[in-house]
């Protein structure tokens, strides 16, 4: 689910791919539906692709957003209200209690939860990939024969 949504620099928000033309994607933003072209000069990374630092190694964004998900209920984050109290990193950290403290920057923690309040607002509750497991599912099965 998370390597159709992209993140463009530059741009505020998430989208998420609509098709594909000559040396560009075309976008709709999450939020406002909007539609427009990704040009191969902009800087597109999909979600699917991005993890953050641990102390145990990298651990992809789907797991952390799910974590979030789970310690929040399925609620939205007030991340205004964390910046002005300070509890941004305290609040990641009851999430993630191992995440890098001197690789992983409060903007990052940011982004993170400006993210998932974009992806609840979209309607998504599930991020960590499980195709991985379906796919080599038949895999084995066909094997087997």
């Amino acid at each position: 689910m998370l390597r159709e949504i992209l993140a463009i620099t530059g741009k505020p928000g998430l989208f998420r791919i609509v098709s594909q033309g000559n040396k560009m994607l075309v976008v709709e933003e999450l939020k406002t539906k909007k539609r427009f072209p990704a040009h191969s000069r902009d800087k597109v990374v999909s979600l699917g692709d991005i993890a953050m630092y641990t102390d145990s190694g990298d651990k992809p964004l789907g797991e952390i957003l799910d974590l979030v998900y789970a310690r929040n209920e399925g609620k939205a984050i007030d991340v205004k209200k964390l910046i002005a109290d300070g509890g941004l990193r305290d609040e990641f950290e009851a999430v993630i209690p191992d995440f890098d403290k001197e690789r992983v920057y409060d903007n990052d923690i940011k982004k993170l939860f400006t993210w998932y309040n974009i992806l609840l607002d979209a309607g998504m509750t599930k991020f960590a990939e499980e195709t991985d497991e379906v796919a080599e599912a038949p895999a084995s099965e066909s094997s087997e024969e």
